[in-house]
């Protein structure tokens, strides 16, 4: 699986963002997709999972804000960012999980796309 993801830049906060991420390759058996972000000097995150059939786990710091939604068809997850802060200035990474058999699950993350919000 290979994901590739769009959309970071720099941006005024209380301004919005869209984050994309398009998956390819062996992607028949994704269960998850969604977003983590890691700012400087803190531990990666996460911001927002969205399962096959549309169920979101979004990280209190971001509900309200954020939202996740998935387009099968496409094989892409989208990260609708508004109202955003200072605080979500991080490095977004795209990432996927499909199960690994044995009762596992096999991580897959993308390239990370930087945002920078300015107050």
């Amino acid at each position: 699986v290979q994901l590739q993801a769009s959309g970071g830049g720099l941006v005024q906060a209380g301004r919005s963002l869209r984050l994309s991420c398009a998956a390819s390759g062996s992607i028949f058996s994704i269960n998850r997709m969604g977003w983590y972000r890691q700012a400087p000097g803190k531990q990666r995150e996460l911001v927002a999972t969205i399962t096959s059939d549309g169920k979101t786990n979004i990280a209190d710091s971001v509900k309200g804000r954020f939202t996740i939604s998935r387009d099968n068809a496409k094989n892409t997850v989208y990260l609708q960012m508004n109202s955003l802060k200072p605080e979500d200035t991080a490095v977004y990474y795209c990432y996927a999980d499909e199960p690994g058999g044995w009762g596992t699950w096999t991580d897959h993350w993308g390239q990370g796309t930087l945002v920078t919000v300015s107050s």
